[in-house]
């Protein structure tokens, strides 16, 4: 298992803000994220699977997600690209918080402009709704559903 350890800061207010899993190989990232955060493996003792060892990850996250979702490759897609700008203003509008509903199938704020283009551009089926009033609430898509049953 894995713990991502961020900063306790309202731009990261918890994880599902600032990365989250689209497919199986790609991730939705606020770039801002990447300095600060810390990784994290947990495993349980061998004798007593309640003695969890905790060690520190010291690596690339792209590398850390395709060793441990056993993919060859991993791909972090920039909430807003390059431009720091855009990142951003388009973080603070929840840009990073995409709700997945099937894998390379998401569903997305429409007002990330540059963000759900580049989504499109990596091959993402980007289902944009509304969110004039949903975004004053401060959370994306992921944060305002509330799954009850799953596909087995």
């Amino acid at each position: 298992m894995l713990a991502f350890d961020i900063p306790s800061c309202r731009a990261f207010m918890h994880l599902d803000t600032v990365f989250t899993q689209i497919d199986y190989d790609k991730y939705t990232i606020h770039p801002a994220i990447l300095g600060p955060l810390t990784v994290y493996e947990i495993t349980p003792g061998v004798s007593d699977p309640t003695d969890l060892h905790i060690r520190r990850i010291d690596s690339k996250l792209e590398d850390i997600l395709a060793k441990y979702t056993r993919t060859d490759h991993v791909k972090l897609i920039n909430c807003g690209g390059d431009d720091l700008i855009a990142s951003a203003r388009e973080q603070w509008n929840d840009g990073s918080n995409t709700l997945c509903i099937a894998p390379g199938k998401i569903v997305v704020y429409e007002r990330n402009d540059v963000t759900n283009a580049i989504l499109r551009d990596e091959g993402i089926q980007v289902l944009e709704m509304p969110s004039a009033e949903l975004s004053r609430g401060r959370g994306g898509p992921r944060c305002m559903s509330m799954p009850i049953i799953r596909a087995e």
